[in-house]
């Protein structure tokens, strides 16, 4: 992780805990939050349970975790943390080709996903994206998502129409409202009414809360 980008950033008060079973990533990215202002690492552990363990008396905001841990992994300690402490709003930490991993976190109620070599101006971001109860995904693994995205049957109690739904996979893709009306033989006006729609529909604010609801809601499979 490169350091810079962080002068402009608004100041914080977010308390922070890190669990990742490889202490010098830990100490990395410590180091790194520790020359932001406003952040502040206030608990580490070195895996699921050892999390769970000090959840009672962990005084966070934000937890960054790790998803491939020996034991508990990210998605099962996620889980059982967020039954316990619903606040928390949690980041999910994983190496480039574990993204079948995250349609897991996603279930377990993950905001963020980062990719572990993520520029720290992305970890600045995806704090105060989550922290003010946004959904974060580094723009080079919302690339790599969208790649692999799989449409599944629709279903029968879902709220968007099909055009809409057709769209959201489109979106899910990484086609711009321009590409995906050329695909659909529509005119981009339409595509851009669709959207709004979906949006006011599903309650999200951006593409990566879209694609965390078509991943949730089984409209399309990593």
């Amino acid at each position: 992780m490169q350091r810079h980008g962080t002068e402009t950033r608004k100041k914080m008060d977010c308390r922070i805990a890190l669990v990742d079973d490889h202490t010098l990533f830990r100490n990395g990215l410590r180091g790194l939050l520790e020359h932001c202002t406003g952040y502040r690492v206030v608990g580490e552990a070195g895996g699921g349970e050892e999390f769970l363990a000090m959840l009672d008396t962990l005084e966070a905001d934000v937890v960054f975790m790790d998803f491939a841990m020996p034991g508990m992994d990210g998605a099962q300690t996620t889980e059982r943390a967020l039954a316990r402490r619903p606040e928390l709003k949690i980041i999910t930490l994983s190496m480039y080709g574990e993204e079948s991993y995250y349609s897991r976190m996603v279930e377990a109620g993950a905001r963020g996903f980062l990719l572990k070599d993520s520029d720290i101006g992305d970890v600045i971001e995806a704090i105060e994206t989550v922290a003010e109860g946004g959904t974060y995904f580094s723009p080079q693994l919302l690339s790599s998502l969208t790649g692999r995205m799989r449409t599944r049957e629709a279903v029968t109690d879902e709220p968007l129409a099909s055009r809409e739904r057709e769209i959201l996979v489109a979106v899910c893709r990484g086609l711009s409202n321009q590409e995906i009306a050329d695909e659909l033989f529509i005119s981009k006006r339409t595509v851009d009414k669709h959207r709004a729609n979906i949006l006011e529909k599903t309650g999200c604010k951006n593409t990566a809360s879209l694609v965390v609801y078509a991943i949730r809601n089984r409209i399309v499979e990593i």
